[in-house]
């Protein structure tokens, strides 16, 4: 090591990463000098020799402390796994919660949901405080944090290079670019005074002119980012969290960016991990970002319970993240899932539910084989829910009319999702009554089901409106005598086909026939965007009311709104649940808009579901967090000694 440095000293710092790139062995602790040398030669360039000298010798004792354990340790990986591949890391391009995860890490938002506080608040990430927003709620002044910079990467040309509020400004302008064909759009469209004229003017000409100032997204400064809404809305800040609007450099865009302008495989942000490796539909890999920011495991809030208390303390003082790779295998069935955590080749695992009987009683204890191994149980009520949708735009079940809305509505009274909760998920679900989850703002409490079990009564109304089994082959015709077919979308695995049967079931006992369409889940979804499935099943998760109720709202056709629904009260109530400072005057709304939901019956809504998360004992820091894309990896730490002596 004493080698090492005199040649940093005596050679150009350029020379002693050629040095460094010929040593045969490339061990963890020499990729750690060369990431720190990249980032020195910069602030060298013009400087006395002297000062280069002791930059050279940050350069080598910095990566010793690093690789000593202190923070992002090469030395430490946490292994995981997801049931689906991603679509890609642009964040302005991606829509599914797949990406949304790996996003979450790699690129930072302006506020975050706190990782400790429950009730769940907002609070500052590379904001430096709170939104400014003026007294009629139209005008919101954001400040950022200085001396945040993005991962290095040959984009920079060698520089290091800081966020500023012109990086969201681009970022966010990306969003709404026609050329990218964003499914993302409706998070800012009518919005901001003067996007909509850009975006218009950009369809017009083929071009989105990002060089032109646009009054309601505006830099004031470095650091300053002000925003001026068309109306004021009160439901807008928990939207800043999400992906699409976080920020991405424009110098890396421009270098690895395809026609459209999207660049799904190259991401480059300022968050704690940066990508490592992306093997399609195999593997992702995240390593540690070394430019991360100084940042440390959060405090305990003063009203937290004893637990998290006890969580905050045994982490006080560790720099995040302290763990230096993420390994996420793309493992699609549940059964291989479970075994790869119980033979200890995974570290933690969201448990689905159609195995978490074997991991939890019916009372949600751990169970004894589990709990006697000192694994970690995580469990709570999701923000979010599950549900099919209807196409409205398809001919045989779309439509506003009496006999197509007797036609879903029977579909979805024949379908038991009393069983699909009982046997498919094993209990880890309650019954579905609205969009709006329970623990979510703006849930009405007390609803009944919209469409509650009844064969007889979705039997009786295909009866009324003409649906009859008219040459006696045990399935019913449309009423001008064409075949009835109900074609659902559904992906090709095991618990996927425990649906497809129940579905048959269900059908079957009205006499409706069904055909499944078979695709992998990354197909169906851009199937879905195009308007090209008939009926399909998703879960939807956001924690936010205003989200969930976007579903249905008709200028989100084909985005937020894959049903495609359109009914002009709903959207007026929509608009109007924006301007309702008031939280519980908002309820109220959000209970009109349901009404208008059962009324048309656009969806099947399914069940609110209970997640499960086992947590090897080598694993710290870890606290159950329901909002969906918020997988805590850079909060943990491992264990190394326990680890090792585990395996």
């Amino acid at each position: 090591m004493d080698r090492l440095a005199l040649l940093l000293r005596l050679r150009p710092l350029s020379a002693g990463l050629r040095l460094l790139n010929k040593v045969p062995r490339q061990t963890s602790a020499i990729r750690a000098f060369k990431a720190w040398i990249r980032n020195v030669i910069p602030f060298c360039r013009g400087r006395r020799p002297i000062s280069c000298v002791a930059i050279a010798v940050a350069v080598v004792f910095a990566p010793l402390s690093v690789h000593a354990g202190s923070w992002g340790d090469p030395a430490k990986t946490l292994r995981v796994a997801m049931e689906v591949d991603v679509t890609g890391f642009d964040p302005a391009a991606t829509q599914d919660a797949y990406s949304y995860v790996i996003e979450g890490r790699i690129f930072d938002a302006l506020y975050v949901w706190d990782y400790l506080a429950r009730p769940y608040r907002l609070v500052p990430s590379v904001a430096a405080a709170m939104p400014e927003i003026s007294a009629d709620g139209r005008t919101w002044t954001i400040r950022l944090k200085p001396g945040i910079y993005f991962a290095a990467d040959p984009a920079f040309a060698g520089k290091k290079r800081e966020l500023t509020a012109h990086d969201f400004v681009y970022s966010w302008k990306r969003v709404v670019d026609p050329r990218l064909h964003s499914p993302n759009v409706d998070l800012l469209e009518g919005k901001l005074v003067g996007l909509d004229g850009a975006i218009a003017k950009a369809r017009a000409s083929g071009r989105f002119d990002y060089s032109a100032e646009i009054e309601g997204l505006k830099a004031v400064d470095r650091y300053t980012l002000q925003l001026t809404l068309i109306e004021a809305d009160y439901t807008f800040l928990p939207y800043v969290v999400f992906p699409p609007l976080r920020a991405v450099a424009r110098e890396v865009i421009e270098k690895y960016g395809d026609a459209s302008g999207r660049a799904m495989d190259h991401p480059v942000g300022t968050g704690p991990y940066r990508i490592k490796e992306w093997r399609h539909g195999q593997k992702v890999v995240l390593e540690a970002n070394l430019d991360y920011r100084e940042e440390f495991f959060p405090d305990a809030p003063s009203n937290a319970d004893a637990a998290t208390k006890a969580l905050a303390t045994a982490m006080k003082g560790k720099r995040l993240p302290q763990i230096g790779t993420i390994d996420i295998a793309i493992i699609e069935e549940s059964n291989p899932r479970l075994l790869a955590f119980d033979r200890g080749e995974l570290d933690l695992l969201d448990v689905r539910y159609d195995l978490a009987l074997k991991v939890v009683d019916e009372a949600g204890r751990l169970r004894p084989n589990y709990a006697s191994r000192g694994v970690q149980l995580g469990r709570a009520t999701e923000l979010s829910l599950s549900y099919s949708y209807f196409n409205m735009e398809d001919p045989v079940f779309g439509g506003y009319s009496s006999d197509k809305i007797a036609l879903r509505r029977a579909i979805c009274t024949a379908y038991n999702t009393d069983e699909e909760i009982r046997i498919i998920r094993q209990g880890q679900g309650m019954l579905a009554t609205q969009p709006i989850p329970p623990d979510v703002v703006g849930h009405v409490p007390g609803l009944k089901p919209q469409t509650p079990y009844d064969p007889a009564l979705a039997r009786a109304l295909l009866d009324r409106f003409g649906y009859k089994d008219r040459n006696g082959d045990g399935y019913r015709e449309l009423p001008d005598g064409r075949p009835l077919v109900l074609r659902i979308a559904s992906e090709p695995d095991q618990t996927s086909r425990m649906f497809d049967e129940l579905w048959q079931r269900s059908m079957q006992t009205v006499g409706i026939k069904v055909e499944f369409l078979k695709q992998k889940w990354p197909d169906l979804f851009k199937a879905a965007h195009a308007g090209k499935l008939q009926f399909w099943e998703l879960g939807l998760a956001g924690g936010i009311a205003d989200y969930y109720m976007q579903q249905f709202y008709g200028p989100s056709a084909g985005a937020a709104n894959l049903a495609r629904f359109r009914n002009s009260d709903f959207d007026t109530l929509f608009r109007q649940s924006r301007h309702v400072a008031d939280p519980e005057e908002r309820t109220n709304v959000y209970a009109k808009m349901t009404e208008i939901i059962a009324a048309y019956n656009p969806w099947c809504p399914k069940a609110f579901r209970i997640t499960n998360t086992v947590i090897a004992p080598w694993v710290s820091g870890y606290k159950k967090n329901v909002y969906y894309f918020i997988h805590p990896w850079h909060y943990l730490d491992i264990d190394l000694a326990q680890q090792k002596a585990r395996k």
